[in-house]
């Protein structure tokens, strides 16, 4: 049975396209040639077929869109255009499976078409032809790695955290990108005593939604406060949260790691997938930077607060996020542990009823340290600045140190992406 494809390419290019889709011997077949990426995406999610053949100019072409298609179950090549190069990089950044120059006759267009047909799956994949002197391979950037801070609700201090911890890495000599990525509460500016307050991850999602987000850009938005620590601020208002869609968010990640060898994303509380929405592939996930997030970590910091309340929430969590199949690698620390809440021996009272009702025998804990932590508020500064002697701030220090251990920076696995020029 042939392949469906639905073919959205401008100009003169679509004509020959179509002609070599169906000269393939009843393996492909063009089932919609649409006007408009609209009626592609219409297309798409009525399974008319299988593989998308888009102009890399089409209007409103992004990368939800792709991913939309992905989605439905479509592979997608898209089409260059030679005289603009910068249109088969952005066809990449977006996440096409397949990027070609418009074939100009029969012979390039079946070069094309055979491409797709590897990517598909429906042709053996033999290597690429040596006689393609103008292949080149886009890798993505090096892998640097992702730390999720993440807790419960009833603000156990994911975002103090989150702050020191970054800034204890940066201290260590790793370039560390600290990202608020909390669209209930996000406040990571303010801490840090940034003055600008703009919302640094959603022009990131911005570029990375049109193709555009590259290791520069990402450079330019992302301040530096102190030597090797870089911050991404959040959205200012938490009605902000659909402009910072998890297909864009997966981008930014990604160039992340290139920009540094640690990205430190505090996320907010929720976890919720909007189960009733799920059914419109189209409807924007109020918790996506979080979700995202999550997905995207290579371990989640666990954060709860050390009082019968927080730990009780701080269990559901950790069960939560196993049900949700999210962070596989975890350290659990618990927030705030002092003995006028938690008995004469806290340490061992936390530790007896993580370990009894949550499995986790090993969690670290941070004691309260009100005077040193209001004081860093104040004066906008990390505890290593405020209170370098504080007993919450050699937690911390310890928990970033063992976090650096933890995992070792491998080269990157991910897959290049082919691109004919």
């Amino acid at each position: 049975m042939a392949v469906g494809v639905l073919c959205a390419v401008h100009g003169a290019a679509e004509a020959i396209i179509v002609q070599a889709v169906e000269q393939t011997g009843g393996r492909l077949s063009v089932t919609r040639r649409c006007a408009d990426l609209t009626e592609l995406l219409a297309a798409a999610e009525a399974g008319l077929g299988r593989l998308a053949v888009v102009s890399g100019d089409l209007d409103l072409l992004d990368r939800e869109a792709i991913e939309l298609l992905h989605r439905a179950g479509v592979r997608v090549v898209g089409i260059g255009d030679a005289a603009r190069p910068w249109l088969g990089e952005r066809l990449v950044a977006l996440g096409a499976d397949l990027v070609a120059a418009a074939p100009h006759d029969e012979a390039s267009a079946s070069e094309v078409v055979r491409d797709a047909l590897v990517v598909l799956g429906a042709a053996p994949d033999n290597g690429r032809d040596p006689s393609w002197p103008d292949e080149e391979t886009i890798r993505r950037p090096s892998r640097g790695l992702v730390a999720a801070v993440w807790g419960p609700t009833g603000a156990p201090g994911r975002t103090t955290v989150a702050v020191n911890v970054a800034a204890e890495l940066a201290a260590a000599g790793r370039r560390t990108l600290l990202v608020d990525g909390d669209t209930y509460g996000g406040c990571v500016a303010q801490v840090v005593g940034m003055l600008d307050e703009a919302p640094g991850l959603a022009a990131a999602a911005r570029a990375a939604g049109q193709g555009t987000l590259d290791l520069m850009t990402l450079a330019r938005i992302t301040p530096t406060i102190a030597p090797d620590l870089r911050v991404l601020s959040g959205i200012s208002r938490a009605d902000r949260w659909p402009e910072l869609p998890s297909s864009s968010l997966d981008a930014v990640w990604t160039v992340a790691r290139g920009l540094a060898e640690w990205t430190v994303i505090d996320c907010g509380f929720c976890l919720e997938q909007d189960e009733v929405l799920s059914y419109d592939t189209r409807a924007p996930r109020r918790n996506a930077a979080t979700l995202s997030a999550l997905e995207a970590a290579d371990v989640v910091l666990v954060v709860g607060a050390g009082d019968p309340v927080g730990i009780q929430r701080l269990v559901r969590g950790l069960g939560e996020l196993t049900d949700l199949g999210l962070g596989s690698t975890r350290m659990v620390l618990v927030n705030r542990v002092r003995a006028s809440v938690a008995g004469p021996q806290p340490g061992e009272a936390v530790g007896q009823a993580l370990a009894r009702y949550a499995g986790v025998p090993d969690a670290y804990l941070v004691p309260d340290d009100g005077p040193a932590l209001d004081t860093a508020l104040l004066e906008a500064q990390t505890l290593r600045e405020a209170a370098p002697g504080s007993p919450a701030r050699r937690a911390l220090a310890g928990i970033a140190a063992h976090l650096d251990s933890l995992l070792v920076a491998a080269p990157s696995t991910e897959p290049a992406v082919a691109v004919r020029a």
